[in-house]
């Protein structure tokens, strides 16, 4: 077939022009397309998000923070289930040992307070004169309370306890370690649960 149209014209202005809608392009300009901004850039510029002037250490920060939600997070906690197996005898045996005379050293301290105490309420010059009158006769005084419970003999008195119990309690715990062991190795020992707040 033969076109019997003849010659077109050309749309240059359609062709070479901006589509409805768009802005012509300003005279002369050449270059990327920056769109708009809403905020306006800051006076150094900007170099990689953050301004060039700016510290790179505030840029990182800026970026590693984390948006607030205002809630708290539950610490975890992780236990884990332990057993006492073996017991040294040697080592309960130091701490018992040092735990009865620390033991023995209060109960003497206590002790002599305690005199002191009651000596300054007259106590011991109430009930002595009691007693003294109670066991009396025609031919002697009666029993003396207070020669008798005299402070030095109630110090020597309760220092004899004291070694006493530290040598008890020695004794015991190394004998109580001994048999804990023994029991273990039947029955496995005691089992404990232990627990760590994150």
């Amino acid at each position: 077939m033969t076109d019997t149209r003849g010659p077109q014209p050309q749309y240059e202005g359609y062709a070479a022009g901006p589509l409805p809608g768009e802005r012509e392009p300003a005279p002369g300009q050449a270059g990327p397309y920056h769109p708009p901004q809403a905020y306006p850039s800051p006076p150094g510029g900007t170099h990689g998000g953050r301004p060039q002037g700016a510290p790179q250490g505030a840029g990182a920060a800026q970026a590693a923070r984390k948006p607030r939600t205002g809630a708290r997070t539950t610490p975890r906690t992780r236990k884990a289930r332990l057993r006492v197996a073996k017991a040294d005898p040697w080592s309960v045996m130091k701490v018992s040992f040092l735990l009865s005379i620390a033991l023995g050293i209060c109960t003497v301290v206590a002790s002599a307070v305690l005199w002191m105490v009651m000596d300054a309420m007259g106590v011991f010059s109430t009930v002595g004169g009691t007693i003294s009158e109670a066991t009396g006769s025609n031919e002697g005084s009666g029993f003396d309370l207070q020669s008798f419970l005299s402070l030095p003999r109630v110090l020597i008195f309760t220092s004899v306890i004291a070694v006493i119990d530290v040598v008890l309690a020695t004794a015991l715990a190394t004998l109580g370690a001994f048999i804990y062991n023994l029991s273990a190795g039947f029955v496995g020992g005691v089992e404990l649960t232990l627990a760590e707040d994150e």
